[in-house]
């Protein structure tokens, strides 16, 4: 979104996660508004191993500050070259608390707290979500897992493809590298590879786009099945002949025009539509 920076402001703060310190970046709107407004957590992509926070300002998660007033943070996570789940994975979620217990400071709803992101990062949205319900500590109001990374194994789209941008030979390194030892076995964690999941029931309300010739094609339809068989509500648009992360090289073609706004439409009703008060026990500490 070339031209709307000065339609939102950009603060940096650290945060603890264990024995270490990760950065956020936190956008508001510029004229803020006087009633709290959805909270945001938007992880960016890199297949784990690459990207940063940065990466939020060319993303989909722009237009959820400037055109709906919503609070945003962007966390600078660990990557796999040097620190293989679970460190990205405690990162991502120690941004989420810090989202809930900084909720009043930030502006942000409690009750409408959300988790969004691209291919890695829509993939780490999903663990949060699954995470976040099993610890009880953080309610999520709605997910946006766009074309997520979410399965470990092969799949009909992700075995034998050869789609520009990332294909299987990128995809299988990618997993090796964020896996570690547990690659290739049935050790792999259903916090690290969320296809892996037998238990979808109670999961926030999700809406998604893919493409039908990238490898994430059937893992993403397959979540959103999954979820609805577990009374989830859930949505996911399929676009033809797009590859991984199309509409990010093509931000200006009509067809990912009508895709954004498809996408803006879905946060628009989330907002109005769907809520996950915290616990007051929770919220009072």
């Amino acid at each position: 979104m070339k031209g709307t920076r000065h339609l939102f402001t950009v603060e940096k703060r650290k945060i603890p996660v264990g024995h270490h310190e990760i950065g956020l970046l936190i956008l508001h709107p510029l004229e803020r508004p006087e009633a709290p407004a959805p909270g945001v957590l938007w992880i960016h992509g890199g297949g784990y191993q690459s990207g940063s926070a940065k990466d939020v300002f060319v993303t989909r998660a722009l237009s959820l500050v400037v055109k709906f007033g919503a609070v945003l943070v962007a966390p600078d996570y660990r990557l796999s070259r040097r620190h293989p789940y679970p460190a990205a994975l405690h990162d991502c979620y120690a941004s989420l608390k810090y989202l809930k217990e900084h909720a009043a400071e930030l502006n942000v709803r409690p009750d409408q707290i959300m988790v969004g992101g691209e291919s890695a990062g829509g993939g780490m949205a999903a663990a949060l979500c699954m995470l976040a319900r099993d610890r009880g500590e953080v309610n999520i109001a709605y997910q946006m897992p766009l074309y997520p990374m979410l399965d470990d194994r092969d799949t009909p789209s992700s075995r034998d493809n050869h789609a520009p941008n990332w294909n299987t030979k990128r995809n299988r390194k990618a997993w090796r590298r964020y896996l570690g030892a547990a690659w290739g076995t049935e050790l792999v964690s259903v916090y690290a590879a969320p296809a892996r999941q037998t238990d979808y029931r109670n999961l926030p309300p999700c809406y998604t786009f893919v493409g039908d010739i990238e490898p994430f094609y059937c893992e993403t339809v397959d979540y959103v099945a999954h979820l609805k068989e577990a009374g989830v509500e859930a949505e996911v648009d399929v676009y033809p002949d797009w590859f991984h992360a199309y509409d990010l090289f093509f931000p200006a073609k009509k067809v990912v025009q009508d895709a954004i706004e498809r996408f803006e439409a879905h946060f628009e009703y989330a907002r109005t539509h769907y809520f996950a008060p915290q616990d007051e026990k929770d919220a009072a500490g």
